[in-house]
């Protein structure tokens, strides 16, 4: 009889039934065959802080066919959907633990259900390993010596230390992650697993898979469920990258998506660069209700997600960002101490070439200040109108992750609402795909967009500039040169309408949103410097600045500051000794690496 075990905490808010392949599911080259759930092991602890896990464990010897297991499986669903109706269930799968949360998909298509799949065996028809069973049914019972030849030509990795503490009864966390390191020598092992899996239980396993993979594509037309698919590149089992390429174009495509992992193998979950929960937060696939709210449901980084992030946009660790910030008291200093600590506060600046400024602020202002700042973002972050050639969302989610916002009214109403510290760049795609000799020129629309919204709330404004990408490029070939071509004209129609458009009714430059890529002639990187300005204040203005003259006051006010920041590090950087990056790199090399690079005097 299957076990289905479960591990609660009563802080926990959302259901999550683990399919691991560790648990349902058995290949040659699989970890946890033993039914421990060793796909769980290494993110239990992080999933457990934001959802309730259940795991399914099925024993060796269990002999329960996949159509049972699909049922087991939906009566469990069913019974916590009528508990908590309003709550979604999340069916993480691995391998056949993806089919099975295929099929368990496919009959509740009544239930709120989010779908994390891992390299599928949906495409085991594709696989080699199909082959693997007539040859294990040929075999002699014990293991045949010749089988470690086999299995060699199908795996590279190491059960030895899973397998050994199984056999010999020790806790398998205390091993959990030493066995990712040493993950290289499978065959060695064959004599561990047949004293704990016989011949009889891998023919099983393997042909319940091709049974379970009919079964569940049978049925895909039948799903309405909320989809992620997670697909390795480097998968010797099954050719996950495909199928997942042809998942996503099987299941509604509304509501999938697919991430890749080009340098992982099949046991994605076993792998120490992998983070479930931040892949979930990345991908804005965490909610509490009906749809992911990106201020209620939006987790906060942690401290390794946003060095990750950081280090994932390698040019930001060559240009040695000088962060410059404004006390009370209009004293300027080095530093972020003038950075209000409490919301709301509404960050108010200019936008660089393709939004180079973004990730430097973000993560400093984190790593230094531990405040994390929500950023108004443009919707080609979250989504696409149809598919192009347009970087796919899978790129900008460290920028989700780091608290970026879709821009909308009920969006900075909620931020405000909740004291959040957001950033705001009212030039949009207009400043981030400036033309040639347009560098530090705002283009804002004519009447506020922020000012009143922000003094309902009473939010403190921060103006600010920043500077910087004149020094690590420079536009040579821009709108202007490429809509007399017809064919980049053609392109640029195309990537407009990949994503939505935004200030339908702006009138003059501001209003033009065309998405295009400017021929960029690189330079030696040079250095970024931003500006905080004082604060201003809306708080006990509330009255005053619902008059729309009195708020179109300040918003001058806002952009007149911010054009003051950006003249005032223009002319500081003149004088900066390190500037350049040789002098930096010299400073560092005598210095150490991860010091501090000074700059300008005040």
């Amino acid at each position: 009889m299957v076990n289905i075990s479960f591990l609660r905490n009563v802080r926990w808010r959302i259901q999550i039934c683990c399919l691991s392949s560790s648990s349902c599911f058995f290949f040659l080259k699989l970890l946890g065959i033993d039914g421990v759930g060793l796909g769980l092991i290494l993110h239990h602890q992080k999933l457990g802080r934001i959802f309730d896990i259940w795991c399914l464990h099925i024993p060796v010897a269990d002999r329960t066919p996949f159509t049972d297991l699909v049922k087991i499986v939906e009566r469990t669903v069913r019974s916590e959907y009528q508990r908590s109706p309003n709550r979604p269930i999340y069916l993480v799968g691995e391998s056949l633990g993806a089919c099975l949360a295929l099929a368990v998909a496919a009959l509740s298509s009544d239930i709120d259900l989010v779908l994390i799949l891992a390299n599928p065996a949906t495409s085991i028809r594709r696989s080699h390993l199909q082959l693997l069973t007539p040859l294990l049914e040929a075999l002699p019972d014990p293991f045949s010596p010749a089988l470690p030849n086999i299995l060699r030509s199908t795996t590279g990795e190491s059960l030895r230390m899973v397998l050994d503490n199984v056999v010999q009864g020790l806790p398998l966390q205390n091993t959990a992650g030493e066995l990712v390191k040493d993950f290289t020598t499978f065959s060695l092992s064959l004599h561990v697993l047949a004293d704990i899996l016989p011949k009889e239980t891998l023919v099983w396993k393997l042909k319940m898979l091709k049974s379970a993979s009919a079964y569940a594509l049978s049925r895909l037309y039948a799903i309405k469920a909320q989809t992620l698919i997670l697909c390795s590149g480097n998968d010797q089992l099954l050719p996950s990258q495909q199928e997942g390429e042809r998942l996503l174009e099987l299941l509604p495509r509304s509501k999938s998506q697919l991430r890749k992992f080009n340098d992982s193998g099949h046991f994605l979950f076993l792998e120490d660069s992998i983070d479930l929960v931040t892949i979930v937060k990345g991908t804005s696939y965490y909610r509490r209700g009906k749809s992911h709210d990106y201020i209620s449901d939006y987790i906060p980084p942690t401290p390794e997600e946003a060095r990750k992030v950081t280090e994932s946009y390698s040019l930001y660790n060559l240009v040695s960002t000088v962060m410059l910030s404004t006390l009370e008291d209009g004293t300027i200093v080095k530093g972020l101490a003038g950075i209000p600590s409490e919301g709301p506060v509404l960050f108010v600046g200019d936008h660089m070439l393709l939004g180079l400024d973004k990730v430097p602020l973000w993560c400093r202002i984190f790593s230094e200040r531990n405040i994390v700042v929500r950023g108004i973002a443009h919707p080609l972050f979250f989504m696409r109108t149809k598919k192009g050639k347009l970087p796919d969302v899978s790129y900008f989610d460290g920028l989700r992750i780091m608290g970026a916002v879709p821009v909308a009214p009920t969006n900075l109403y909620k931020l405000f609402s909740s004291k959040s510290h957001v950033l705001l760049y009212p030039g949009g795609i207009r400043e981030a795909f400036h033309r040639k000799g347009e560098e530090y020129k705002l283009f804002w629309p004519e009447q506020s967009e922020f000012v009143r919204m922000a003094a309902r709330f009473g939010a403190k404004i921060v103006p600010f500039g920043v500077v910087g990408e004149d020094d690590i490029g420079q536009v040579v070939f821009d709108y202007d040169d490429l809509v007399k071509i017809p064919y980049f004209r053609s392109e640029i129609e195309s990537l407009t309408k990949e994503t939505a458009h935004l200030r339908n009714d702006a009138g003059g430059e501001v209003a033009n949103q065309q998405v295009h890529l400017p021929l960029i002639l690189p330079k030696v990187p040079g250095r970024f410097y931003f500006y905080f300005g004082k604060p201003l204040e809306t708080k006990g203005r509330e009255q005053e600045l619902r008059d729309k003259q009195k708020s179109q006051e300040l918003y001058l006010q806002v952009k007149s500051e911010v054009e003051k920041c950006i003249a005032y590090l223009k002319e500081k950087r003149e004088s900066d000794p390190y500037r350049g990056l040789g002098p930096r790199l010299l400073y560092q090399a005598s210095h150490g690496f991860e010091s501090d690079v000074p700059t300008f005097e005040i």
